[in-house]
């Protein structure tokens, strides 16, 4: 959960990657990085790079823990206008 610590090896923890584009860096980009940093405990591993050709950003993250939480945090991802989020995790 958000606020809280957890433990990275819990047996109902999933891997995975998210992929985060961002269309109007301006206006979302200080927002996606509050909800990452309220996440941050399931964050792995970060790479972010501006496409400047395309006119959008590209964060891609490597990512540890229950369904619940990732669900929760690409869920207030997705709800930014101009900001894209997708998911694949293995067991």
């Amino acid at each position: 959960m958000a606020g809280t610590k957890q433990e990275n090896t819990s047996p109902q923890n999933r891997v995975g990657v998210a992929a985060i584009i961002i269309e109007d860096r301006q206006k979302a980009a200080p927002r996606v990085n509050e909800i990452l940093g309220e996440y941050g405990e399931i964050i792995v591993g970060r790479m972010g790079i501006p496409y400047r050709d395309r006119g959008v950003s590209v964060i891609s993250l490597i990512i540890d823990g229950d369904t619940d939480t990732i669900g929760a945090m690409t869920g207030k991802l997705g709800a930014i206008t101009g900001v894209k989020s997708r998911v694949t995790l293995i067991k």
